[in-house]
């Protein structure tokens, strides 16, 4: 395949996978500018990869790529405050401006974004693959490089985590 049309094939999949990815990565990172650096990385990563992606599994393989970076930014992170004991971590940002998308339709977008901020690493990232991207245990438990049982545990804490906390909420509406 030559150069050229390589670039247009790959200019056209990020024309039609960005707005996807960047809600992913918002769901997952819980902050719309790291959401865009994440994305932008993983644009990149797959671009070198390009010629060894099938047409069909762009969108698999680049969402595979966004999840590994997240976690490999956030295993970073982690050994940084590991190593500084002198600094508090901070509280995932809620942001202001979410991209559109079905989840939009939770009366309270802001609300959902702080819950999703509470969860740990693993149960996000777990939750937003298993079902805001509608994916299976499997490929969630492939994505993640993790057996599918630890899939089903740690979604199933996940959702009764975000369950008690919109319940509370609901109760004090009340």
């Amino acid at each position: 395949m030559s150069k050229r049309r390589r670039d247009a094939e790959f200019t056209a999949f990020v024309q039609r996978a960005s707005p996807e990815l960047l809600r992913i990565a918002w769901f997952i990172t819980g902050d719309v500018e790291q959401a865009k650096e994440l994305v932008q990385a993983s644009l990149t990563k797959t671009y070198t990869a390009w010629a060894r992606v099938r047409p069909n599994e762009a969108m698999a393989y680049t969402r595979t790529v966004l999840v590994n970076q997240q976690r490999d930014t956030w295993r970073k992170r982690r050994r940084e405050v590991l190593v500084d004991h002198t600094t508090e971590p901070e509280a995932a940002p809620v942001p202001q401006a979410p991209p559109r998308h079905l989840a939009d339709d939770v009366v309270d977008q802001q609300e959902l974004m702080a819950a999703l901020a509470r969860l740990p690493e693993q149960q996000r990232r777990v939750v937003v693959l298993r079902y805001y991207c509608d994916q299976s245990e499997a490929a969630v438990a492939d994505q993640l490089d993790i057996a599918v049982g630890t899939v089903k545990s740690t979604a199933a804490r996940g959702l009764a985590s975000l369950r008690g906390h919109f319940a509370t909420i609901d109760e004090g509406i009340r």
